[in-house]
């Protein structure tokens, strides 16, 4: 029993290695930022998925997601935002209207890179979560991952993908239900714990 133990251990420990970001102190603020996926479009408040990932954390997660938004509106947004919850890390989750809208990846990309800059500068940790551009494989651009890789930022790039497959988990074509949201906010606990925040 000990050597399987050991043996499933070893195969976590060989996952990809995720970048680290700072251990979150108990009164820490996380700013769980975006649009209506961050909002919780097609659940109830309490089961979007930062009041969920509050419950799993323990710490002081803030919804901030407006339905609509493309990232030149978030992006303007941000510093206010920064500015009145002083969060100690903020989770990314932006461009589904962007792809919607055909606004065009490249300013997508430019949009997510201008608001990692801006918190990294108030010297904010930054998870990016990858939004699936709708179509035959309903997975995230390329862009994000190397965005990430650019930032040296933990990225979520594969439970939306996940979640928009499974009929069950979605509320309507680009929504994740209650379970939906559970899913999300427990992949970005799970990726936390592996990031070494908590």
């Amino acid at each position: 029993m000990n050597v399987l133990l050991l043996f499933l251990l070893f195969l976590v420990g060989c996952g990809p290695s995720v970048p680290k970001l700072e251990p979150l102190s108990q009164d820490a603020v996380i700013l769980a930022f975006g649009d209506s996926l961050t909002y919780g479009t097609g659940a109830n408040e309490e089961e979007s998925y930062p009041a969920v990932l509050q419950t799993l954390l323990a710490r002081t997660v803030v919804r901030s997601g407006v339905p609509g938004e493309v990232t030149a509106a978030s992006l303007e947004r941000l510093p206010g935002a920064l500015e009145e919850y002083s969060p100690q890390l903020m989770i990314l989750c932006i461009g589904g209207n962007d792809f919607l809208r055909h606004l065009g990846e490249q300013q997508a990309a430019d949009n997510l890179r201008a608001m990692i800059r801006l918190a990294k500068e108030k010297g904010v940790d930054v998870v990016l979560v990858g939004v699936p551009k709708l179509g035959i494989m309903v997975s995230p651009p390329d862009f994000y991952a190397a965005i990430a890789d650019e930032f040296h930022i933990p990225y979520e790039g594969g439970i939306l993908h996940q979640i928009l497959l499974n009929r069950e988990l979605k509320s309507d074509g680009i929504h994740p239900n209650a379970k939906g949201y559970r899913l999300f906010a427990e992949a970005i606990a799970a990726l936390l714990k592996k990031a070494g925040a908590v």
